[in-house]
């Protein structure tokens, strides 16, 4: 039960992000909402961006609950999609058109599971150029749209768990478990190349952050109904 005369003090809002939105677009409405119930502007923020295209998971923090946004962010994530083989895009999702084709005949369900073992470590990723990561105090995803040269230095990460099946039209279903700072684009650019051929990331959606659960989230249209009602919630 979450009372709203505590927002201020500090709660922790588990949203349902829907595909198209940006997580700051979340952020906006919330606070909006916040601001209509309570009468004056509430501090809300994200544990963790979620891009456009992605859907899931996305924790908001309000108030002094704001303090918690790193703690949650070093947790580790959890997530699910499909991952298109023979093809990429300049953006590792549907962000960008398909600029490359490549060969998928050669792949069946046995040489994936042993590719995606490969995976399962610490290792070094290196960002999309589509990314919000910062380029000489410009965001690189700016500079990419302009068609500017992007370098990005490799960072980083753990996948503790990668679970994957081939299935109809090269496409493969997959569940990752991973440390903070994991591009999961540049995990399926990744896997199209150690597969011998090319892959973009068709969708995404983040199950998990730490212990809090997607099943446990409200869309921000339920969160519209919950925070306008009269009664405590």
């Amino acid at each position: 039960m979450i009372n709203p005369a505590d927002f201020e003090s500090g709660q922790i809002m588990l949203v349902n992000k829907p595909f198209g939105w940006t997580s700051f677009d979340v952020v906006k409405k919330i606070r909006c909402l916040l601001e209509k119930k309570e009468g004056k502007t509430i501090k809300v923020g994200h544990a963790g961006t979620l891009d456009p295209y992605a859907t899931g998971l996305l924790i908001l923090c309000t108030g002094k609950a704001t303090k918690k946004i790193q703690f949650i962010q070093d947790t580790e994530k959890e997530y699910t999609g499909i991952i298109q083989l023979g093809a990429t895009t300049p953006s590792y999702d549907l962000e960008t058109m398909p600029d490359k084709t490549f060969p998928t005949e050669h792949i069946d369900s046995e040489k994936v599971q042993k590719v995606i073992t490969q995976f399962i470590s610490t290792q070094m990723q290196v960002a999309p150029i589509y990314s919000a990561k910062m380029v000489e105090g410009k965001r690189a995803y700016d500079l990419a749209r302009k068609g500017e040269s992007v370098q990005l230095n490799a960072h980083p990460i753990v996948i503790t768990a990668f679970d994957a099946r081939l299935e109809e039209n090269y496409q493969i279903i997959f569940r990752v478990r991973c440390s903070k700072g994991t591009y999961i684009r540049s995990l399926a650019h990744d896997l199209g190349i150690a597969l011998q051929s090319g892959a973009y990331l068709a969708s995404l959606t983040r199950t998990a952050i730490g212990e809090y659960l997607l099943t446990d989230a409200l869309t921000p249209k339920e969160w519209e109904t919950k925070l306008l009602a009269s009664v405590t919630i």
